[in-house]
């Protein structure tokens, strides 16, 4: 749950990373001092493991980061998915009665208006408070055209009902897609990798140096740029809700 917590916040999984790596580095160092001088037979054994440490961590981080960015376009699909949804099933409100279709419609712009709040706001109390009205308007919506397919059941009627299902699926899929992210303990294996990475080059140096810094740093701004993808909430770069903004823009002309 910690792990969690900390990885909706990528500034803070660059600090910690950043300090934990320097510090494997410098310990690295420090035990290499303590130790007889290393011959050129092990200094060359010890650059092999080196070599293909770094390397499994770059596969790794590249593997990482390809995760991020196939759920962060899946979240911006289903995102368009769901404005499409909703967009098809306003337009369809005209196949039910006046009456029906008016009350439909007025239930979808006020659904739209939550959807997009989903997207948009960072604030847990606000969060909850649309998910709570998202789920009582879906209740409402189904019930609106639930009533209307059995009091006058036609071929008309049921694409109101299909589009309704599709609007509802919608939201599932894109929760669903938001709460997929990158298992903690990828994570946790990423970092241990990382940690053995800068022990074993602090301890392969010659001297100490202030190069120590450079694997950690571009290891922990690899995890800053894919945590940063992979959070929903807590990154810079998000997923913006431009269909589902751009449909309330053109339902508001109408």
């Amino acid at each position: 749950m910690l792990m969690t917590v900390i990885l909706d916040f990528p500034a803070v999984v660059f600090a910690t990373s950043f300090i934990v790596l320097c510090s494997s580095a410098y310990v690295g160092d420090f035990i290499r001092k303590r130790q007889l001088p290393m011959g050129d037979r092990d200094r060359g054994d010890l650059a092999v493991v080196q070599g293909a440490a770094v390397t499994l961590l770059s596969l790794l981080i590249g593997f990482s980061f390809s995760m991020a960015i196939s759920r962060y376009e899946q979240r911006k699909s289903f995102e368009e998915a769901e404005a499409n949804a909703i967009g098809t099933e306003y337009v369809r409100a005209d196949l039910l009665p006046a009456a029906d279709g008016t009350k439909l419609r007025e239930l979808l712009t006020r659904y739209l208006d939550q959807r997009i709040l989903f997207y948009t706001t960072n604030d847990k109390q606000d969060l909850e408070r649309a998910n709570t009205d998202t789920a009582q308007l879906q209740n409402e919506l189904w019930s609106n055209v639930q009533v209307c397919a059995r009091s006058q059941p036609s071929a008309l009627t049921a694409l109101a009902v299909s589009g309704m299902n599709d609007v509802l699926n919608s939201q599932g899929y894109t929760q669903a897609a938001w709460w997929n992210r990158i298992p903690a303990e990828a994570w946790v294996l990423l970092e241990v990798i990382a940690i053995g990475c800068n022990l074993l080059i602090g301890y392969g140096t010659h001297r100490t140096s202030m190069l120590f810094i450079v694997l950690p740093l571009a290891v922990s701004v690899s995890y800053f740029l894919i945590a940063d993808i992979d959070s929903p909430r807590g990154g810079v770069i998000r997923v913006q809700p431009e269909n589902l903004l751009s449909l309330a823009r053109a339902l508001r002309t109408k």
